[in-house]
């Protein structure tokens, strides 16, 4: 499919009645927003299949839902550690963050790494990325072993202190993932939120009750990974 024929689809499918209520109900607003949901979008990204170039030819459009189309037909393995840079400088709403790392990001080799960099980073959707990264890598990597995800806890505690709302949204979803992965995780999680109390912040406190609130829940489920080590 061309890059004219697929913008000619976007455009087609276009809804006011869905900007109005993604303003309203998510607060996106963003240039360019055409107004098509995700389930759209994945019939339109099956039909074309992987197709890298088309991929970026439409994230450089600018076009919101082109954008979001982008993280579904780009082959995860073929993104540079430059190319997820450059994508993450593209991001104008939390949405669009979070298709990225969801959807393309954290099947990428450079994951780990970027969470860990991006979590430095004062441009809003570029630090919301690393943390939704975090959350991601979760339930996407199965095998990884707890000292990995032990690695983020001076990460989510040295950026608890973020006011900006999507940033510490994005914090508070990375730990209770985290405590939701398996019992040892869940210790963790539960003594990295207590520590978070421990700061003179209210964003800290926010953050670390919306984490307990979950993670203290009597019939709380664990995803028990790896599978080996917790479900023997």
């Amino acid at each position: 499919m061309t890059l004219e024929e697929t913008i000619n689809r976007l455009n087609n499918l276009a809804n006011p009645d869905v900007i109005k209520r993604k303003k309203e109900r998510f607060g996106i607003d963003p240039k360019n927003l055409l107004g098509i949901y995700h389930k759209e979008l994945d019939i339109l990204a099956k039909e074309i299949g992987k197709d890298d170039a088309l991929a970026m030819k439409l994230f450089d459009t600018g076009i919101y839902e082109a954008k979001i189309l982008c993280s579904k037909i780009y082959t995860p393995g073929n993104l540079t550690e430059d190319m997820m840079d450059y994508l993450a400088e593209g991001f104008d709403s939390w949405e669009i963050c979070d298709s990225f790392c969801m959807k393309l990001f954290v099947k990428n080799m450079w994951a780990l790494h970027k969470t860990i960099e991006w979590s430095k980073s004062e441009v809003l959707y570029t630090k919301r990325a690393a943390f939704v990264l975090m959350a991601s890598l979760v339930t996407a990597d199965k095998h990884a072993q707890n000292s990995i995800f032990r690695v983020f806890v001076p990460i989510l505690l040295r950026a608890c202190e973020d006011e900006r709302v999507h940033v510490k949204k994005a914090i508070s979803w990375a730990l209770r993932a985290m405590g939701k992965r398996n019992k040892d995780l869940h210790k963790t999680a539960v003594e990295t939120a207590c520590k978070m109390l421990e700061k003179d912040s209210s964003t800290a406190t926010w953050i670390a009750k919306d984490v307990l609130r979950e993670l203290d829940k009597p019939n709380l489920k664990f995803y028990d990974y790896p599978r080996d080590k917790y479900r023997t």
